[in-house]
């Protein structure tokens, strides 16, 4: 019944933006912290963004000052803004849904693929 859809990856040049969707259903959205995370081939699902239920946003170090994570509670949507894309930037880009009070809970959708080549 909980399905978080990811949409917006593509391909981009080095440099590019690019703004990624995740929407999210079967789950009461406004108390879930959402985030992004990312896996490329040979490497480790890692932290991207997260956002809490009261719009307190958390970076990975090495992305800061480039994405942004915002959310739409009456979309039940998540945002990633993305720029000044890079090739190491390419992966699969996987939307979460976390909560840890009452019946702790934490669901993944399928991913969208980001590409960064010129």
């Amino acid at each position: 019944q909980v399905q978080l859809v990811e949409s917006g990856g593509g391909l981009v040049q080095p440099g590019g933006s690019l703004r990624l969707s995740c929407a999210a259903s079967g789950i009461i959205f406004g108390i879930y912290t959402m985030g992004w995370y990312r896996q490329a081939p040979g490497n480790q699902r890692e932290l991207v963004a997260t956002i809490t239920s009261g719009d307190t946003t958390n970076y990975a170090d090495s992305l800061k000052g480039r994405v942004t994570i915002s959310r739409d509670n009456a979309k039940n949507t998540v945002y990633l803004q993305m720029n000044t894309l890079k090739p190491e930037d390419t992966a699969v880009y996987y939307c979460n849904a976390y909560k840890s009070n009452f019946r702790p809970r934490d669901y993944w959708g399928q991913g969208t693929q980001v590409t960064v080549s010129s």
